[in-house]
C-alpha cells in the first residue's frame, strides 16, 4: 500500500510540475503569436451625427462603449480618448472614426407588449485610419435592441460588433515612415 501511495504522489507532482511550467510558458507563446496590433494605440474619436438626428445622449453612449470595448479585446497597446496628451507624442497611432449611418428610435414599451414593434437601430460607419489619414479598414456594422432591454443597450451591442470586426484584424506592423512622419 505504501508503494502504490509514493507512486500516487510522484505521479501527482510530475502532472503538478507539467500544469506550472505550461502554465508560465503559455503566456510567452500567446503573446509572440500576436499580430502586428499589439504595437498599434487607438484613438477613439467623438462619434460624427452624420446628419443623423440622434439624441446627445446616443452619440456619448456610442463613445463610451466603443472605449470600453476596445479595451476588452487587447487588440491595441493603449485605448486612448480625443484630446488625450498621449496623442501627440504616439508614433504609432490609429484613430477611429465613427459615423451614423441611420438610426430607428425604438420603444421599450412596445418591445415588452409586443415581439414584432419597437426595436431600437442603429447603422455606423467605422474607419481605422493612421494618422496621415490613410484608411487601414472600414466596414459598416448594426447595433439594435429587439427583444429586452433599454434602448440604449442598442449603442453596446454596436460598440461589441465594431470591436469584434476590429479583433479579426490583422493589423500590419507599424512602418518607420509611420514613426518618422510624427
Amino acid at each position: 500500500m505504501n508503494l502504490n501511495c509514493r507512486a500516487v504522489s510522484w505521479k501527482s507532482i510530475t502532472v503538478a510540475f507539467v500544469i506550472g511550467v505550461s502554465a508560465l510558458t503559455l503566456p510567452l507563446f500567446a503573446e509572440s503569436n500576436r499580430s502586428g496590433a499589439g504595437r498599434w494605440d487607438v484613438a477613439v474619436e467623438e462619434v460624427d451625427g452624420g446628419g443623423v438626428r440622434l439624441a446627445p445622449e446616443f452619440q456619448v453612449a456610442i463613445y463610451e462603449n466603443l472605449v470600453d470595448e476596445l479595451v476588452k479585446t487587447r487588440q491595441f497597446s493603449r485605448v486612448l480618448r480625443t484630446g488625450d496628451r498621449a496623442l501627440n507624442d504616439d508614433p504609432a497611432l490609429l484613430r477611429l472614426k465613427t459615423t451614423v449611418e441611420s438610426y430607428t428610435p425604438g420603444s421599450e414599451t412596445k418591445r415588452a407588449v409586443t415581439t414584432v414593434a419597437g426595436a431600437t437601430k442603429l447603422k455606423v460607419r467605422a474607419q481605422l485610419c493612421t494618422s496621415d489619414g490613410k484608411v487601414v479598414f472600414e466596414t459598416v456594422v448594426d447595433g439594435n435592441v429587439r427583444f429586452f432591454g433599454g434602448n440604449l443597450r442598442a449603442t453596446h451591442n454596436l460598440a461589441r460588433n465594431v470591436a469584434s470586426r476590429i479583433k479579426l484584424l490583422a493589423l500590419p506592423e507599424p512602418t518607420p515612415s509611420t514613426i518618422e512622419s510624427q
